[in-house]
């Protein structure tokens, strides 16, 4: 049975990893378990545990505060998966690393595919390629596996947000000019573990949800989903939420590399949807 060790194991794709392995009893570490910025702490854990893999959850998620916080982004985002991927290396243990869409521009018009080049427009973005690039440089074992749009119980999100203002009677404005694919941390766990228990050559893979809509359309299906009218939710361009991080414009991540390496397409964003709110609906409604 494969021993595995998750990080990161309280925050949103934590908790669902946590439920994904439920039968298998992983080690599962939280922050104050674990500070994957803390040498020490990592070489102990790896030393204590012997996992076969690590799934590393931990990470500095405040896209806009990191625009000011830079030591702050960096340490959670480069320093400490660093650190985890040169333990790993170093202890024959396979890391599997998640990131993110804001590596990329966000100006593309077709599907970014992980080959495709990086160019960060904001500090949490450049934060994870760092983070990414010393993970892919430790080990030829260790994977990255780029996501976006991520929703799911365990932590605030979008979906949540959109379920409670639907709860709540009010009629939200939402940005229809950013295009993505919206990922549901169940989906997203489940890929890790089938990542994490094949054979496949290290690198970087995408994996988010099939398709792809705007905030606007989610939103909408998220008021479908509830049983509220979507005609409430209408749309307006990002001029109207400005931000201290801009956000990509097109986050649309492939997924032919996830497919060719023989893995479980994504199904589409619509039908995650659905099964999340079968799945998770309470939580989801912050009930």
């Amino acid at each position: 049975m494969t021993r595995w060790l998750i990080t990161g194991a309280n925050g949103m794709l934590g908790t669902a990893l946590r439920a994904a392995l439920a039968g298998q009893e992983p080690v599962a570490l939280g922050r104050a378990e674990l500070d994957v910025t803390d040498a020490g702490s990592v070489e102990r854990a790896i030393t204590a545990h012997r996992p076969d893999v690590v799934l590393n959850a931990a990470a500095y998620t405040a896209v806009d505060a990191a625009e000011t916080a830079h030591a702050a982004a960096y340490a959670g985002n480069a320093e400490g998966p660093a650190t985890l991927a040169a333990a790993c290396a170093g202890a024959g243990v396979r890391l599997l690393h998640v990131s993110t869409d804001y590596v990329f521009a966000g100006d593309a018009t077709t599907p970014y595919e992980p080959t495709d080049p990086t160019g960060p427009r904001t500090v949490y973005g450049a934060s994870k390629l760092a983070g990414e690039q010393a993970v892919l440089a430790a080990s030829p074992r260790h994977h990255v596996v780029r996501t976006a749009w991520l929703y799911g119980r365990g932590g605030a999100n979008f979906v949540s947000t959109m379920a409670r203002l639907a709860r709540e009677g009010r009629d939200p404005q939402v940005v229809d000019g950013q295009r993505g694919s919206p990922t549901w941390t169940g989906d997203l766990a489940a890929a890790l573990v089938e990542l994490g228990g094949a054979d496949i050559p290290g690198g970087a893979l995408h994996y988010a949800g099939g398709g792809e809509t705007t905030w606007f359309g989610l939103a909408r299906a998220v008021f479908a989903e509830v049983g509220a009218d979507p005609e409430r939710v209408s749309p307006c361009g990002t001029d109207r939420f400005p931000r201290p991080a801009p956000r990509p414009a097109y986050s649309v991540l492939g997924d032919d590399a996830w497919r060719r390496a023989g893995l479980t397409p994504p199904r589409p964003w619509r039908a995650a949807l659905t099964a999340a709110f079968a799945s998770e609906r309470d939580a989801l409604l912050g009930r």
